[in-house]
């Protein structure tokens, strides 16, 4: 890992947010944040000095930074990091156990032939940044992948709510349940969270803030507590 991340990790840092409502907001990275988010996304991907994590997302951001490549360093895991290609990734991804991806790098990787021939049975996969659909979630599950559709902010987490997927069974259990006309955030919750008069708040330990941050997503609970995304306001 290159001195410039090193002190990164030590001191703390900015992280720019996706902008996918705007122009990419700077966001600043306590060392207190940064640490409480390492712990989190450790234990909740599984990641071990044996992870090797192959990134691909832009390290600018949440997803490319925070979700893997920082936590993986904490530990002493493997980390290759380089822009994203479907099909290098094609070509590269058996070499790894875990990797993080947007639903549109999914969609080019379902693009392409070789994806249909790879056997993804021992790699943590990893999506978010924007609403997972059950396609995508479908395919790479019976791919033979892990599969954890993640719910983060540059503001929180970045794997604060999620859910994981290890099967077929799995996949039917959370559509069987599933609320329509949404997309799934997750039952596994590492924040405070709560739904005031249609807002959806979250704090914690993970957030960059002391107090409740208000996400402007429109979300909403099944009965089984699973919460679904519906949009943002």
């Amino acid at each position: 890992m290159d001195l410039k991340l090193t002190d990164w990790v030590f001191k703390g840092g900015v992280i720019l947010s996706s902008g996918t409502t705007g122009k990419p907001k700077k966001i600043d990275q306590s060392i207190n944040k940064i640490t409480a988010a390492n712990k989190v996304a450790v234990k909740c991907q599984n990641i071990t000095s044996d992870s090797r994590i192959y990134t691909v997302c832009k390290t600018e951001h949440a997803g490319g930074l925070l979700a893997q490549t920082l936590p993986g360093y904490t530990v002493g895991a493997h980390i290759d990091i380089e822009p994203f290609n479907a099909y290098t990734f094609n070509s590269k991804i058996n070499d790894y156990t875990h990797t993080h991806l947007t639903p549109a790098h999914c969609r080019a990787l379902m693009g392409t032939k070789n994806f249909w021939k790879l056997d993804l049975s021992n790699i943590w996969v990893t999506v978010g940044s924007d609403p997972v659909g059950w396609d995508i979630i479908e395919t790479f599950v019976k791919q033979g992948a892990t599969f954890m559709a993640n719910w983060g902010m540059s503001e929180v987490g970045p794997t604060a709510i999620n859910t994981v997927f290890r099967n077929m069974d799995d996949v039917a259990y959370y559509q069987e349940h599933a609320i329509p006309d949404a997309t799934i955030l997750g039952d596994n919750f590492y924040c405070e969270w709560d739904i005031v008069d249609g807002k959806f708040f979250v704090s914690g330990d993970i957030c960059v803030y002391s107090g409740w941050l208000n996400t402007h997503d429109d979300v909403v609970v099944n009965s089984q507590g699973t919460l679904y995304y519906k949009g943002r306001k």
